[in-house]
């Protein structure tokens, strides 16, 4: 393919395209006199383009070869026949012979009776096409990877038109002409509890890529580099001033930034710098191709990665055009934003003690931004398609987060109703951290080891503000992900050594490096799998690189010196695998002592309960671990062969379930009936319902995140023990799909805390 050329090509047709565009005519002028230009530069029949109307049907918004009256008569459903494959696929299509290609769909309207060959591609915004550009010919003919090429920068360009206000005052003029209703209550799908009222603040991307070629490729090399650096410092200086938390949110951060620093990445918006793009250009070209080649991925992970891509790109563009940080301004004190899409870092980029509601289109659990924003504990809702263009920026808003709705310019009693809920939700706030002051005790005196789950050093003020009774998970591979080169053991002892002296005569547990899955190392080639999440990873990883696996002991021995060193290693499947990791420690352990270096004044070594395998050896492991911790995310998703990160099977199964819960009785009861330490740190620790269910099946050691770990405190000092585990006996012998509403019940029967 000769990317040269179709530089050359693209340049002299975006050239008129921008002509026609400076028109002072109607949009619907100039896109029909647009397709005209396309028609004649590439020499076809016919050009065409579908926009999308709504989430569900692309309209016929412009032509050129085709009759007037067809405009805006002609509709497909998304992926209805090839064009509307293409903008569900997001990939391009060309076909010698249109009428053979199996999803060929004969539209009578349309007109193309005469049209063979065709090749179209999507308008992509938002990992998501907004319309699908077509070319057509009455010849059979083989269109060239070079015309693909050049069509596809077309697409670039009139993605900007088709995004722009200008069409969508437009497209909201046809809506309304077709019977649009006001709306005043919405009901989406709920991400993040809580409430929120505030004036709405429309987040919209930052630029359109109005000048795709140049001139000066050096010049363009040097805004691309000074760019790119400045924004890697900047969300350095981010990330490491704001406080988020602890939990599951750091290492969707820490991955973001992986993102924004791949050589890679960068190196391929370089090379199209140096085929004579301009850098806003090349830098939405190499987007365009990477989501080309992932988007048809069944893997939910990598479907998030690219949602975190768009957003890296976007704030490079922004650092290109010198107006980085507009978007997150507002006069207005309480502001609720409504996005289409949005990623982490992006929310970052609003003051957020401001913000009281996040509300995105497009949504799911996973997502990342609603994470973090679970985090800050600010309610988020999805799943409420045009509201993006409904809303003007400045509206009231009221956010629902426990139910799901959306307000509308809520009325006055509407208001009052929410206000109340959320002085409520300050009452309850201010409760939790008086509970700081108390133990983790039931009514009837049971003593509860309630430990936090750490991410990054600068989390460890949480330590303090929760009076946790230590760190029950900290995730060793942070610093490991957040570098561009692999740390030295003098860097690992570091931040270790801190955690310790942060955490004083507090336990902490020690997490070995846990990457692979969905924690991808950017200095580690070859870790990319099918099936990741069961492949190589975590302990397996480690076990066979030996020597990452020796320093990281070493630092522990080092950072821990004259304490207790508690060391678990994760994904362990058989007692082998096990004993390998311990004897990699004392031989560590071993040669400290001889080197007369000071070592910790007890070393115990564990392990974490993750894969159903190690369920049937619990006796034999028992017998050689110090301590086990349930790692309940990933061995439900194994025990239920289910993807914990697919939303098509978020409530398919449930933790809850009798059958769950009978094997979490049989680790707890194991581990007690040899006397080990057993915790557990998974998902279910920072579920209040969860941890009540967890303690009445016999667990007395929990690990929560920060966000939570109020919520669960609350819960534990307002039950009785005993009564609870009476119960989770009757319940355990239950056929039914999931036991949660039974301990709904039960809790608010019994007066037991449930927030």
């Amino acid at each position: 393919m000769n990317s040269r050329a179709a530089a050359n090509q693209a340049y002299v047709i975006l050239k008129r395209l921008r002509q026609q565009m400076e028109e002072q005519t109607d949009i619907s002028v100039r896109l029909n006199n647009s397709m005209s230009v396309i028609a004649e530069e590439m020499q076809v029949d016919a050009a065409f383009c579908f926009v999308n109307i709504d989430d569900n049907y692309l309209e016929l918004f412009a032509a050129h070869g085709f009759a007037a009256e067809s405009m805006h008569k002609v509709s497909l459903r998304i992926g209805e026949g090839v064009i509307g494959g293409i903008a569900k696929d997001c990939r391009p299509c060309a076909v010698s012979d249109y009428k053979k290609h199996p999803r060929y769909l004969y539209k009578a309207d349309l007109g193309e009776d005469d049209y063979k060959s065709f090749l179209g591609v999507p308008l992509i915004r938002r990992n998501k096409a907004i319309g699908v550009l077509v070319i057509e010919s009455r010849d059979i003919r083989e269109f060239t990877d070079r015309e693909q090429e050049t069509l596809e920068t077309i697409a670039m360009f009139l993605a900007d038109i088709v995004s722009s206000d200008e069409m969508s005052e437009y497209k909201k003029t046809l809506i309304k002409e077709r019977g649009l209703i006001t709306r005043e209550r919405i009901k989406g799908l709920s991400l993040s509890k809580g409430y929120g009222l505030g004036n709405a603040v429309i987040h919209r991307r930052r630029h359109a890529v109005t000048k795709i070629f140049t001139e000066d490729k050096e010049k363009e090399l040097d805004r691309l580099t000074a760019a790119h650096q400045k924004m890697n410092a900047d969300l350095d200086a981010k990330f490491n001033s704001t406080k988020l938390g602890i939990g599951e949110h750091m290492d969707i951060l820490d991955a973001y930034l992986m993102f924004a620093r791949d050589k890679g990445w960068f190196k391929k918006i370089a090379d199209n710098v140096m085929s004579g793009m301009t850098a806003e250009a090349a830098v939405e070209r190499s987007y365009e191709d990477m989501w080309n080649r992932l988007s048809a991925t069944t893997d939910v992970y990598l479907k998030e990665r690219l949602h975190d891509l768009r957003d890296v790109a976007d704030r490079l563009q922004s650092y290109l055009s010198g107006d980085f940080g507009e978007s997150g301004k507002s006069d207005s004190e309480n502001i609720v934003i409504i996005a289409q899409t949005m990623g982490p870092a992006e929310l970052m980029d609003y003051e957020y003690t401001k913000i009281r509601g996040l509300i995105i289109e497009d949504g799911t659990p996973t997502m990342h931004v609603a994470i973090v924003a679970k985090a800050l504990n600010i309610p988020v809702i999805a799943k409420i398609k045009g509201l993006f263009e409904e809303v003007k920026s400045g509206e009231l808003i009221a956010v629902d987060g426990n139910e799901g709705y959306v307000y509308l310019q809520p009325s006055d009693d509407i208001r009052r109703k929410f206000q109340e809920k959320i002085d409520e939700n300050k009452k309850l706030q201010a409760k939790f951290a008086e509970l700081r002051h108390h133990l983790s005790q039931s009514l009837d005196g049971v003593r509860i080891g309630h430990y936090i789950n750490v991410g990054l050093a600068f989390d460890l003020d949480y330590i303090e503000s929760t009076n946790c009774d230590g760190i029950g998970l900290y995730r060793t591979e942070i610093p490991f992900m957040a570098s561009d080169v692999m740390p030295d053991v003098e860097r690992q002892i570091s931040c270790y050594k801190e955690l310790m002296d942060k955490a004083g005569k507090r336990k902490v547990i020690f997490r070995s490096l846990d990457v692979g899955s969905d924690k991808l190392l950017p200095y580690w080639a070859g870790l990319s799998e099918e099936n990741p999440a069961i492949g190589w990873r975590s302990i397996r990883i480690t076990l066979d690189r030996r020597a990452i696996l020796r320093k990281q002991m070493r630092a522990f021995l080092e950072a821990a010196a004259g304490k207790e060193l508690n060391v678990m290693f994760p994904m362990i499947a058989d007692l082998e695998e096990f004993e390998e990791a311990r004897e990699t420690l004392m031989l560590e352990l071993e040669k400290e002592k001889r080197a007369a270096r000071p070592v910790p004044a007890k070393v115990n070594v564990g392990l974490m309960i993750e894969v159903p395998a190690i369920v049937f050896q619990l006796d034999e492991i028992l017998e050689k671990a110090d301590f086990i911790s349930v790692g309940t995310n990933d061995l439900a998703q194994f025990v239920f062969a289910c993807d914990r990160g697919n939303p098509r099977l978020t409530e398919r199964y449930d933790v809850l379930s009798a059958p769950f819960l009978r094997l979490m009785r049989l680790i707890a009861a194991k581990a007690a009936e040899h006397g080990v330490y057993c915790s557990v740190c998974g998902e279910m620790a920072s579920n209040p319902i969860e941890a009540l269910a967890l303690i009445g099946l016999g667990f007395r050691n929990l690990s929560s995140s920060g966000s939570s770990f109020g919520r669960v405190k609350s819960m534990i000092r307002s039950m009785n023990v005993e009564e609870v585990s009476d119960y989770m006996q009757l319940l355990l012998n239950s056929s039914k799909k999931t036991l949660r509403p039974q301990l709904m019940a039960y809790a608010y029967d019994h007066g037991i805390e449930i927030y």
